[in-house]
């Protein structure tokens, strides 16, 4: 076997654990190459590297950064760091397989019992090895991330201790790099990976149905309770496995879990962003095992449930209301995966608005290839540059047109258009024809009346207050203390009838707390928050004979908006599909048409030349 210095070693993953363990690795004198499929993020280290931050101050530019791992052939790596989530290991593991080197080893770095399992069934056991991360992180960019702690060690073995060798030198290296890690025997790996699996599973998928944060479980009495009897359950079933903990292990992690920040565990954060959980290989796994030896577990297997319906009522939330999507630390949304060919023409359309910024690209046939929006960033253009760089880099884009609040700084672009132009073409190219289209946007509210012809006829906008719009429902909401994502399904539970009074953001904040004083329902405060905005695009007007069409993130996100506005018109109002990428869209197809007609005056001056 290779010194371990001088072996290959690859990435894969580069979430915060991904990027801690490259960084460190790399410091450490070993050939490490990194990989994740985000082409936005792969971009962005390509050029700035990885940065680590806060509990943990490093950086660290990579030779090779890949965005397939089929990218890996070409160097060969020794060993694979295997870190995802458990929902995207096994098309991991499929490409990992083609790889030519046989005798590559594949560590799992990953949360939850029996994932080095999915590993090993695909490569079998001596090559499989398996490590139990004790750091962790929040990614504050595409390429940096905020260390939250370390408590070491870290443990790794491989799962047959065919390779002990290895797995000392890696220790060892990384010992030296400030990384500490511990080398153990597979039955040692065991008992630490179900001491980690049950405190991932106390707190994890309680904050995520009760959308609490790990400190405030901690802080009830009521969800402490419940905290204690996922750790009695998760011990029982983990000492019928012949895992043996000392007899004061429940109260040391009780004590551990006091100390948890005032922050959500990650399974919370992709339930409440709509992404597949893995759930199945925390509480989902202590029920299985449970069964497995006859022992009761009713509250693992209640929030177990609970997260599965959750998740399955989000997803057909989605089905309903979007392409697939990708997920991306990044992007609010991505639709990337198209089988399309990259070789053609492709046209850009950039819709920066006071809240996102939206890219769309569509090719010759106007087909939506990409979409992706990230936060506007009104001080820092540099993440806009280099997603248009990755955009340019995946797809060659013949034109570029600008639109929104920021399109006059977008240097770049070949054509400048206003986001109501751009509204128009892209709601006209689903529905032709006479209409009124309705923009809630981030600052502001705009009616578009449209001809026949699909041409603009009149439009009107609110005053510059922004009440009505997407800020100012975040603002309130926060005020409030109800989550965004909530609104909607708790405003659909109410028979209140009372808007807020007050049109000025600041006076609305003073009304909303006499409301909670008053000890209104959060379900009425809700309805009223949704009532006084629909009252707000009402006192704007709309041609009643038209059919009535709404675009924006608004809308994107407080779909029972629609409802209220169809009682208020006595009519039907339709959500363009993908209402937030609408105006990007209609962009890139100004992008299109823009570039046909270039090419057929080019064509006319040629002629007459000739």
């Amino acid at each position: 076997m290779k010194s371990f210095d001088k072996i290959k070693v690859g990435v894969v993953g580069l979430g915060p654990v991904g990027m801690i363990l490259s960084v460190h690795l790399l410091e450490a004198g070993i050939d490490v190459a990194i990989c994740d499929l985000d082409k936005i993020k792969v971009n962005l280290m390509k050029s700035n590297g990885i940065i680590l931050e806060d509990a943990i101050n490093k950086k660290a530019v990579f030779k090779n950064v890949y965005s397939s791992i089929s990218d890996f052939e070409a160097f060969s790596p020794d060993l694979i760091f295997v870190c995802l989530k458990t929902t995207h290991l096994p098309s991991a593991m499929k490409e990992i397989e083609k790889l030519s080197n046989k005798s590559m080893g594949v560590v799992c770095a990953m949360n939850g019992l029996d994932t080095d399992k999915m590993v090993s069934n695909v490569i079998g056991d001596s090559r499989t090895l398996r490590m139990v991360i004790n750091f962790a992180g929040n990614q504050t960019e595409c390429n940096s991330t905020t260390v939250t702690f370390f408590n070491p060690p870290n443990y790794i073995t491989s799962v047959d201790d065919s390779r002990r060798s290895q797995i000392d030198e890696i220790s060892l290296l990384m010992a030296k790099v400030g990384l500490e890690t511990k080398a153990v025997s597979s039955s040692e790996l065991q008992k630490r990976v179900w001491e980690k699996t049950i405190l991932n599973s106390a707190l994890s998928a309680l904050c995520a149905v009760g959308r609490i944060t790990m400190k405030e479980a901690m802080s009830n009495s009521n969800t402490f309770e419940l905290v204690e009897h996922i750790l009695e359950e998760a011990v029982a079933v983990a000492e019928a496995e012949k895992i043996k903990f000392n007899d004061d292990f429940i109260k040391v992690c009780l004590g551990y879990l006091g100390n948890a920040g005032n922050h959500f565990p990650s399974l919370a954060v992709d339930l409440m962003n709509n992404r597949p959980t893995e759930i199945d290989y925390l509480n989902g796994k202590i029920v299985e095992y449970g069964l497995k030896h006859n022992i009761p577990t009713p509250v693992n297997l209640v929030f177990t449930n609970m997260v599965k319906v959750m998740s399955a009522k989000n997803l057909s939330a989605l089905v309903q209301t979007a392409k697939p999507a990708q997920p991306s630390e990044l992007a609010n949304e991505i639709i990337s995966d198209y089988e399309i060919s990259k070789s053609g023409n492709f046209f850009l359309g950039v819709d920066s608005g006071s809240a996102y910024t939206k890219f769309t690209v569509i090719d010759d046939q106007k087909k939506i290839v990409f979409q992706t929006s990230l936060k506007t960033l009104n001080r820092d253009k540099i993440t806009v540059i280099h997603v248009i760089e990755s955009i340019k880099n995946q797809y060659p884009i013949t034109r570029t047109c600008a639109t929104g609040y920021g399109r006059k700084h977008l240097t770049d672009a070949d054509i400048v258009k206003t986001e109501l132009n751009c509204a128009a073409l892209g709601v006209s190219f689903y529905f032709p024809g006479t209409k009124n289209i309705i923009d809630i946007g981030g600052e502001d509210i705009k009616i578009i009346k449209c001809n026949a012809d699909n041409n603009i006829e009149n439009f009107f906008l609110n005053d510059k207050c922004a009440s009505g719009t997407g800020s100012f429902i975040t603002e309130i909401a926060e005020r409030a203390e109800i989550p965004i994502t909530d609104m909607t399904d708790l405003a659909m539970k109410s028979t209140y009838s009372k808007e807020l009074n007050s049109f000025c953001t600041v006076f609305a904040k003073t009304e909303i707390m006499t409301w909670l004083f008053e000890g209104l329902p959060v379900e009425d405060i809700a309805k009223g928050i949704y009532l006084s905005i629909v009252n707000r695009v009402a006192k704007l007007r709309i041609d009643p004979l038209l059919p009535v069409y709404i675009i924006g993130g608004v809308i994107h996100y407080h779909s029972y908006l629609k409802n209220l506005l169809q009682e208020r018109y006595k009519k039907e109002v339709d959500i363009v599909e993908h209402p937030q990428f609408i105006v990007s869209f209609g962009a890139a197809l100004y992008a299109l048409d823009s570039s046909t007609k270039t090419d057929i005056n080019e064509k006319k001056l040629k002629g007459i030349s000739s």
